[in-house]
């Protein structure tokens, strides 16, 4: 599954759109995550096991969707973004997005 961040693809002419597709996933934080969060922010610099989680929630989002875009048979996905947002105070919701499209090369 070819996805872009562009509204187009050079060289490839979109024949049909199939409409918007996304994944989705909530993730809490681990008590001990956050503490060890707050002693390292605290000193400054990368706090790697939330990168590692953030790395792994958006893979987990992007196959979501291109899933979902597979069964609308979909070639490609244009226009792709991530969203993220707080839900209460431990909570995050990542979401990947953007329009499933047939196409073909030109």
């Amino acid at each position: 599954m070819l996805i872009s961040t562009m509204n187009d693809l050079p060289g490839s002419e979109v024949t049909e759109v199939l409409g918007e597709v996304f994944g989705l996933t909530v993730r809490s934080r681990n008590i001990g995550s956050q503490i060890g969060a707050g002693f390292k922010s605290l000193a400054g610099g990368e706090l790697k096991g939330m990168t590692k989680n953030l790395i792994a929630s958006r893979q987990e989002v992007t196959q979501r969707m291109v899933e979902e875009a597979e069964a609308k048979g979909a070639d490609a996905i244009l226009a792709m973004r991530f969203d993220t947002s707080e839900m209460g105070g431990n909570w995050t919701e990542i979401c990947a997005y953007g329009t499933a499209v047939k196409v073909r090369k030109i």
